[in-house]
């Protein structure tokens, strides 16, 4: 195992042993290949340093309570890139080359994945899909390169289960109405940099969007979904312009199996002073409880509305829920929905 003290882990980069890499041309899938170089050899005029013909997902590795290696719904995630691939007009894996080169990227990096002990850490795993061809004409790149990256990390924000402040940017979208937004494409984390720095800045961790079109409904926040809980309801907002969370389904369907009802509907921002409890949600997060939401009439502006949800620490229905897919991910909770994929070492 690795010299790393995993309960010094966040979210970010550390040098791993290798990242696979594979291409598409021809009309085939080149044979996979591990690089233990982190650097690619890129035409300069590929597609996506010009064109932003890039997606990735983002998935993680766990050690289980009995030791065996974990990973959580890694289809789905292949699916998705699949969706955002077809929006690029670019190849993507099957759904079993996918999942095969994360098990394979997990056991050639093994000695990375945290111990089951080290709370709130994993083995972060970045599928990556580019257009890699020579381009200068604006078209899909008929040339695309897969690869499997991965790093051990711990919480995205703060440490696990810590309450945050965050603020509305109302004068900033993170996608456009019919655009990009509910594809896991690099330009809409582009077009969210601005008004985080801005937000950093501020002092708040993250920065929650409204619906691109009337400014009236709740999006999403700049990397993860938004849900409430009230009245023994888990909502959470239905929008085009919204990423379609992976851990935001997955909730959705483990607050009905402990007998909460589930709202997929529109949220109004009026509705923010009748919750109980607000979090983020996403594969990097899981859970991250809001503690204050701040709406100002412009990101920069001194006027504001605080929305404040129980007293700085997870609340009751979001903990549980944290509790139970974080249960199942590390073997602690039988998994009744055929989540789990384990990989054999």
């Amino acid at each position: 195992m690795a010299n790393i003290d995993w309960s010094k882990l966040t979210f970010s980069y550390t040098k791993t042993n290798t990242i696979l890499k594979t291409t598409f041309k021809d009309g085939a899938w080149t044979p996979v290949e591990s690089c233990t170089d982190d650097y690619l050899h890129l035409s300069a005029y590929a597609g996506a340093l010009h064109y932003a013909i890039e997606c990735f997902e983002g998935l993680k590795a766990f050690r289980a309570k009995d030791g065996s290696v974990r990973l959580f719904r890694p289809e789905e995630n292949a699916k998705r890139l699949q969706r955002s691939a077809k929006y690029l007009g670019i190849e993507a894996p099957s759904i079993e080359m996918f999942v095969e080169m994360c098990k394979r990227c997990v056991r050639e990096n093994i000695e990375f994945l945290p111990p089951y002990e080290a709370t709130g850490a994993s083995l972060y795993l970045r599928p990556t899909l580019i257009g890699s061809n020579p381009q200068l004409g604006v078209q899909s790149s008929k040339e695309s390169t897969f690869m499997i990256l991965c790093s051990p990390v711990g919480a995205y924000v703060g440490g696990a289960l810590d309450a945050v402040d965050c603020v509305i940017a109302r004068n900033y979208d993170r996608a456009a109405p019919n655009g990009s937004g509910s594809f896991k494409v690099g330009g809409n984390y582009a077009c969210s940099l601005y008004s985080l720095n801005v937000a950093h800045e501020q002092g708040y961790k993250a920065v929650l969007y409204l619906d691109p079109s009337t400014k009236t409904m709740i999006d999403e926040f700049n990397s993860s979904n938004f849900f409430a809980i009230k009245d023994n309801k888990y909502i959470t907002p239905k929008s085009d312009s919204i990423l379609p969370s992976i851990t935001n389904m997955s909730l959705e369907t483990v607050a009905a199996h402990l007998g909460m009802e589930v709202e997929r509907r529109p949220v109004a921002v009026e509705e923010l002073s009748t919750f109980e409890e607000v979090g983020e949600c996403g594969t990097a997060v899981v859970i991250t409880p809001v503690h204050k939401l701040v709406d100002k009439p412009f990101l920069e502006s001194t006027e504001e509305t605080v929305y404040t949800f129980g007293d700085g620490k997870c609340g009751p229905k979001s903990l549980k829920l944290y509790n139970f897919i974080t249960g199942l991910q590390k073997g602690e909770i039988e998994d009744p929905f055929g989540w789990i994929n384990i990989v054999e070492l």
